[in-house]
C-alpha cells in the first residue's frame, strides 16, 4: 500500500492544492486527466477542522474518493447525503460536553467565560452545552462569539469581568481564529488586575499553538479531551511529559548546556541532575495521540485487502475475463464501509444507553510554564460518566507552583450557612445566609438547609441537632416556688380568717353578713388557693382532667356563694318596709338555691367537657428554643373559653346586683365591698384572656395560676378582711348598739 503525505499549512489553499495535486498528473494540475499514471487514490486520511473538511468533502465526494476521519468530526459534516464518502471514525464531539461540566465541577469552576466561533457549529455547541452549565449551577457570565473579522474593541463587555472569570471553554472550529483570539487573550492579561493566567479547557481536539510562546506566556494550562486507548490504564500515562528544549532544562534545574555546537559535557550534566525520564517515555504522550492515527490505517488496509480478495475469487469464478481492471474508488466504498470499527477495539469504544457511539476519553494537559515553556501531560479519564483526576498529575502541578486558579463568584458558603440567590445577576453569584433557627448545613454551599427533628433543635452555629431538654411548670423553678409561695400564704390566711369567723360566729357583725354563706364562700377560696397545685408539676392524665374541671366548678361555688349574699343583702333591706311580702323569701333556701342554680350550670358544662374532649397530657415542641414542654392540651379550647365565660356571666350579675345596693345602710354595707370584689375579680379574668392567648409553654400555666390567686385574693380581701380589721382591731365597732345606731340614722 503506498501512500502520500501533504502538508497543507492549516489553511484551505494548501489543502485545495494538496489536493488536486493527488487527483491529477503530470507536472500541471489538471482534474480528470490521469493519463498514463498508475497510482490510484483510494482514500483520504485527515483530522483536519471543519472548514477544510467541508472542503475536501466536497472536492472527493466528486470522484467518490472516501475521507476517513479520526478527529473529532463537526455535526455539520454527518449529514450522509452531503458528505456520502465522509467515514467517521471518531466519537461524535458531544460525548466531551458531560465530561467537561464534570471537569469544572470537581476543581469548583462555576464562574466561567465561553469563546465560540461565529458559526452554525457554534450556535449548536451553545444550544447543547448551555443547558447542561445551568443544570449544573455553573455560570457562563462571559460568552464571546469570534470570527476572523471580530475587532478586539468589541470585546468591550468581556473586559469588564475579566478579572473575575479564571476558565474559560473554547469551540474554535477554525485555526484562522486563533490569530482573533490569542491577541485578545495578551490584551486582557495585561489589563491591571488580572490573575496571573487562565485556564483554557479546548472542546474537540483542539489546535493548541504550541508555537506562539510570546503569547502563551500569559496562559497557565490549556485542557483537552481525547480518546482513550486500552494502553492508557496504566499509571505511567498520568506523567507529565516535557518538550527537551535547553531553556526549560536552564530555567528549572540551574545547568546550563555549552554554547558549543559539538560539546556534550554540558548535556550529560543537566541529565544528570534532571529527573527527565527516558526519551521514549519522553515521547509516549506523542505515541499514544497518534496510536488512533494507526488504528484508522489498519483499518483501511483490512478494508483493501477485504477488496482484493473479493476481485481475486471473482476472477478465479470467471477465467473468462481478459484482464482485471484497477480498483476504482468507488468500488472501494463499500468494503471500508464493512470494516469502518472493525479493528478498533484497542480504542474504548462502546455504545451508551441510547445506542450512540461514545468512548472513554482521556484529559489532556499543556501546561505553559514562564517564557513560554510547555510541558504536555494527561491529568485524568473520563469513562461512563465518572471522571477520575490522577493525584500524582496534581502534585507535579504543585511542585512547579502552578497550582490550579479558582474561578468562583463567591469563595463558599460555610455549614451552617445556605445559598440565597442575588436578584439580577447569574445563579453562582449568592449571599451566604445564615440558617434559620431549627435548621443546620453540614456541608459546604448547600441550597437549602435541613429541618431539625421535632424533639431536636439546632447549634448556635447551625451544624448540629441536638436533643431539646424536657421542661415543665415545676415546683422547683424559681416561677413555681413564687406560686406555691402565694398560694399557700393565701391559703393560710383564708384558713385564719375562717378560724376567726367560727370564733366570733355570736357576735352582730358576723350574723349580719350571712355566717353560713360566709362559711361557703370562705371553704370554696380554701379549695380555690389548693385547686392552683394541679397545675403545677408533671403532667399527669388525672390533674389535666381535674385541674379545669375543678378550678371552674370551685369558684362557680365561690361566686354563686358571693351572688346569694348579694341577694340576701338586697332582700333584707327590702324587708324592713312595712308591708312588703319580700320576706317570705328570706332564709336558708333561697341562698342554697342561688348557689346550687349556679354551680349546677358550671358542672353541666364540665361534664360535656370532659364527655366530648376531654384534656390530656401533651408537649409543646416549638415554644421555646431547645424545650420540650410538658402541658395539659386543654382538648376542646371552645369548652374552655366557655366556662370562662359562665363565671363571668355569674360575676357580671353579682356585680350588677351589688352595685345597686351600694346606697344601702351601713350596717348592710357589705353591698360595697362585694361591688369591689367584683371589679377586682372582673379586671383579673379579664386582662387574663389577652396575656393568655400571647404566651406560650411554662408562662401560659402560669398566668392562668396567677389569675385563679388573684381573683380568689380579690374575693378574700374586699369581703373578709374589713370585718376582720372590726372583730379584731375595733371590737367597739361590732356591737348591736352599733348596728341599730346606724339603722336609725337611715
Amino acid at each position: 500500500m503506498g501512500y502520500n503525505i501533504h502538508d497543507n499549512y492549516m489553511s484551505t489553499l494548501g489543502t485545495s492544492e494538496a489536493l488536486l495535486d493527488m487527483l491529477s498528473t503530470g507536472e500541471a494540475n489538471v482534474p480528470n486527466y490521469g493519463c498514463g499514471r498508475e497510482e490510484n487514490l483510494l482514500g483520504h486520511l485527515d483530522a483536519a477542522d471543519r472548514e477544510i473538511s467541508t472542503l475536501m468533502s466536497t472536492l472527493l465526494s466528486t470522484y467518490k474518493v472516501s475521507q476517513i476521519s479520526y478527529g473529532i468530526v463537526s455535526e455539520a459534516l454527518s449529514d450522509k447525503s452531503q458528505f456520502p464518502f465522509l467515514h467517521r471514525m471518531h466519537p461524535k464531539d458531544g460525548i466531551q460536553y458531560p465530561g467537561i461540566v464534570r471537569l469544572l465541577l470537581h476543581f469548583g469552576w462555576t464562574f466561567i467565560g465561553l469563546f465560540v466561533s461565529d458559526t452554525e457549529n457554534g450556535d449548536t455547541f451553545i444550544k447543547t452545552f448551555a443547558p447542561m452549565l445551568v443544570r449544573s449551577g455553573i455560570c457562563a457570565v462571559i460568552s464571546q462569539r469570534i470570527s476572523t473579522t471580530t475587532p478586539i474593541a468589541s470585546f468591550s463587555e468581556a473586559l469588564s469581568k475579566w478579572k473575575r472569570v479564571n476558565v474559560f471553554v473554547h469551540f474554535m472550529e477554525y485555526a484562522s481564529l486563533w490569530d482573533r483570539l490569542l491577541p485578545f487573550h495578551s490584551t486582557l492579561e495585561a489589563f491591571p488586575g488580572s490573575s496571573e493566567g487562565k485556564v483554557w479547557i479546548m472542546t474537540g481536539l483542539g489546535i493548541h499553538p504550541v508555537g506562539q510562546n510570546r503569547l502563551l506566556k500569559y496562559v497557565h494550562s490549556i485542557w483537552s479531551f481525547a480518546l482513550l486507548g486500552k494502553e492508557m490504564a496504566k499509571d505511567d500515562a498520568f506523567e507529565f511529559n516535557i518538550f527537551v528544549e535547553p531553556q526549560f532544562e536552564e530555567t528549572y534545574f540551574h545547568c546550563f548546556f555549552s554554547r558549543h555546537v559539538f560539546s556534550v559535557k554540558g548535556r550529560r550534566r543537566c541529565t544528570q541532575i534532571m529527573p527527565l525520564e527516558t526519551e521514549v517515555k519522553k515521547n509516549s504522550i506523542w505515541i499514544q495521540n497518534y496510536y488512533h492515527v494507526y488504528s484508522v490505517i489498519n483499518t483501511l488496509a483490512h478494508a483493501l485487502n477485504a477488496a482484493y480478495s473479493f476481485r481475486s475469487r471473482r476472477r478465479k469464478e470467471d477465467e473468462k475475463t481478459p484482464g482485471t481492471p484497477r480498483l476504482q474508488p468507488w468500488q472501494f466504498y463499500p468494503f471500508l464501509e464493512k470494516n469502518e470499527f472493525g479493528n478498533l477495539s484497542e480504542m474504548k469504544l462502546y455504545l451508551d444507553q441510547n445506542g450512540d457511539l461514545t468512548a472513554a476519553l482521556k484529559i489532556m494537559g499543556l501546561l505553559i510554564l514562564p517564557e513560554g515553556h510547555p510541558i504536555q501531560g494527561v491529568l485524568g479519564t473520563f469513562e461512563r460518566q465518572r471522571l477520575s483526576i490522577s493525584p500524582s498529575a496534581l502534585s507535579r502541578l504543585q511542585f512547579l507552583n502552578k497550582s490550579l486558579p479558582q474561578s468562583k463568584c463567591v469563595e463558599i458558603c460555610c455549614p451552617g450557612f445556605f445559598k440565597q440567590d442575588r436578584e439580577g445577576e447569574p445563579v453562582c453569584c449568592y449571599d451566604c445566609v445564615a440558617c434559620p433557627e431549627g435548621t443546620i448545613s453540614t456541608q459546604e454551599d448547600i441550597e437549602k438547609c435541613t429541618k431539625c427533628p421535632d424533639d431536636q433543635y439546632s447549634t448556635e452555629n447551625r451544624v448540629q441537632c441536638v436533643p431539646k431538654r424536657i421542661t415543665f411548670l415545676s415546683y422547683e423553678d424559681c416561677l413555681g416556688i413564687i406560686l406555691t409561695s402565694f398560694a399557700l400564704l393565701l391559703f393560710l390566711i383564708t384558713g385564719l380568717v375562717l378560724i376567726i369567723f367560727i370564733k366570733y360566729l355570736e357576735t352582730p357583725l358576723v350574723k349580719a353578713n350571712n355566717r353560713d354563706l360566709s362559711y361557703i364562700l370562705l371553704v370554696t377560696l380554701l379549695l380555690c388557693f389548693l385547686s392552683s397545685f394541679l397545675f403545677l408539676g408533671q403532667p399527669r392524665k388525672a390533674t389535666c382532667l381535674l385541674r379545669q374541671t375543678m378550678f371552674s366548678i370551685i369558684f362557680s361555688v365561690a361566686v354563686s356563694s358571693v351572688l346569694a349574699k348579694t341577694v340576701t343583702v338586697v332582700l333584707a333591706f327590702l324587708a324592713t318596709k312595712p308591708g312588703n311580702r319580700v320576706r317570705k323569701w328570706l332564709g336558708k333556701s333561697l341562698a342554697n338555691s342561688i348557689i346550687f342554680s349556679g354551680s349546677a350550670g358550671q358542672i353541666f358544662i364540665c361534664a360535656l367537657w370532659l364527655g366530648i374532649s376531654p384534656p390530656f397530657p401533651d408537649s409543646d415542641l416549638h415554644s421555646q428554643t431547645g424545650e420540650i414542654i410538658l402541658q395539659c392540651n386543654e382538648g376542646s379550647i371552645s369548652m374552655f373559653y366557655i366556662t370562662l365565660s359562665y363565671m363571668c356571666f355569674l360575676a357580671a350579675i353579682c356585680f350588677m346586683v351589688a352595685f345597686l345596693a351600694r346606697y344601702l345602710p351601713g350596717a348592710f354595707n357589705e353591698a360595697k365591698l362585694i361591688t369591689f370584689s367584683m371589679l377586682v375579680f372582673c379586671s383579673v379574668w379579664i386582662s387574663f384572656l389577652p396575656t393568655y392567648l400571647s404566651t406560650k409553654g411554662k408562662s401560659m400555666v402560669a398566668v392562668q395560676v396567677f389569675s385563679i390567686l388573684a381573683s380568689s385574693a380579690g374575693l378574700l380581701g374586699c369581703i373578709f378582711f374589713p370585718k376582720c380589721y372590726i372583730i379584731i382591731l375595733r371590737p367597739d365597732l361590732n356591737t348591736k348598739e352599733q348596728l341599730m345606731m346606724k339603722v336609725q340614722n337611715l
